[in-house]
Order: C-alpha cells, then structure tokens, then sequence
C-alpha cells in the first residue's frame, strides 16, 4: 500500500505510479489524500488544511484593520496565498467582514480609470477614511512583468502582486495630492505553518481512515474526499485535470461582494 498526500502535483505523481504499477502487474495499491490550503482540487467540497489557513488569515486581516483604521487615510493591504485560485482570499474576506476590497485570480479587474481599483480606494478614503484590501498572491498577473522561472515543482514564479499594489497605490495619491498611510501584510507561510484547527483535525481523521479502508478493499489509483458532504472514492486522473476555480457567479462570491461592497471593477 502507499498512500500519498497532496495537491494535484502529488496526485499526478501517485496516478503515473500507478500506471507503472499496472504495466509490471504489481499488487500494490495506491490512494491519494488530497492537502492543500488553496483548496483547488477538483470535485472537493474542502481540502484539510483549508479551514485553518482561513482562520491563519484572519490575525493579518485584523492586523491590518487596526493599523488602517489607527492612521490617517490608512490603507490596510494583505496578500495570501493562492496562485491559480481564490477560495482563501474570499472565505477569508468573507468571514472578517472587514475588507472592502477583495482581489482573486478568477475575477478580472481593472487598476486605473473610473471603474478601477484605485478610484473606488479614493471613495473609502474620502467616505471612511480609510480601507482594506485582500488580494490573492495570483491575481493581477497580467500587470508584472512576465518571468519564465520555475520552481522546483515546475510551477511558473509569479511576480509580487502585493508589492505592486503597495507601490501603485502610493504612487496614485500622490499624484493627486491626498495623504494615504499604506500598511502591507504578506503573512505567507503562516497560513500553513500553525497547527491545525479542530474542523480540520476531524477531516483528516475522516479521509485518512476512508484511505485505508479503500486499500483494504481492494482499490487503487483513487483518490479519497468529500463530494457533496458525502465520503467517495474518486479515480485520480479525474480530480487532475484542472485546478479547481472560483465560480465568479457561485453565491459565495456574491456573499462576498455583498460583504465588501465594492464595485465590478472590470
């Protein structure tokens, strides 16, 4: 038996093991455990690891509200992570109900201009006096410069999308002579880093017992989860296809705009 846990480099890892496996006709069964905090694995209700990176987040949001909120036209940025998705950055914003600008991959968005970014941070400063901002790690790739760099998984290097906003942002009130306090946070790591919480301790006792099971059963090249709350097996060339994305008209991003109560900003 071999039991590998991980996202869906490590599933498309397990699945060509197991392909090998079947060529030598080896009796040896191999079952995926999905991990990752992004939560972007297809057909998942949740990944473990989520639920606790979501709760990590909430000491930099808060973090960055007070400092926004204790300065003059503060502004109170934070970068998390997700490269290709932006469940962390929305549940996240969702649950703090603080943010008054969330940023994800999946939702384009504009910088300059009166439907962009910097103009609605105008309106917070002038109506609130102050604002906060969620941005994911991989959304507005397209205003850095490219780099070809990979990791050591292969994944392509994305520019600081935190550190651009920072500088633009500065940079835009200057430009019209209002004082702005901007404050970034880029607690990274941290998210992943810290103990996990109770939700997902009980999820990972759930899937590493439903993984043995399937193994004993007989089954492999399969991957176990939660599929509309329901424990399932799902073959592992399924769940790679893709990363699993947030759905722009799903009601939880709409709870999220609802919450924040920004503008299309496209």
């Amino acid at each position: 038996m071999l039991f590998v846990l991980g996202g869906n480099g490590t599933h498309a890892g397990a699945d060509a093991i197991h392909g090998e496996c079947r060529k030598r006709k080896l009796k040896v069964s191999i079952i995926g455990v999905p991990k990752t905090i992004d939560n972007d694995i297809l057909l998942m209700d949740k990944t473990f690891g989520f639920d606790t990176a979501v709760e990590a987040a909430q000491r930099a949001i808060n973090s960055a509200y007070i400092e926004a909120h204790s300065a003059f036209h503060g502004i109170g940025l934070v970068k998390l992570m997700g490269r290709s998705s932006g469940f962390i950055t929305m549940h996240a914003s969702l649950s703090s109900g603080q943010v008054d600008i969330c940023l994800i991959p999946e939702v384009p968005f504009t910088l300059d201009g009166p439907n962009g970014v910097l103009r609605h941070l105008e309106h917070l400063i002038e109506t609130k006096g102050f604002a906060l901002m969620c941005v994911a790690e991989g959304a507005g790739q397209e205003y850095l410069q490219k780099s070809n760099a990979t990791d050591a998984s292969g994944n392509m290097v994305l520019s600081d999308i935190g550190v651009h906003l920072q500088q633009k942002i500065k940079s835009h009130f200057r430009e019209i002579n209002v004082h702005s306090d901007v404050k970034y946070i880029d607690p990274t790591y941290m998210l992943r880093a810290v103990r996990a919480n109770a939700s997902d301790a009980i999820l990972c006792t759930v899937l590493g017992q439903n993984a043995v099971h399937g193994a004993f059963a007989g089954f492999s090249g399969i991957t176990t989860g939660i599929c509309n709350t329901h424990n399932v097996y799902l073959p592992i060339p399924e769940v790679i296809k893709t990363p699993r994305l947030v759905d722009p008209n799903s009601r939880m991003w709409h709870r999220c705009l609802t919450s924040t109560g920004q503008p299309d900003f496209c």
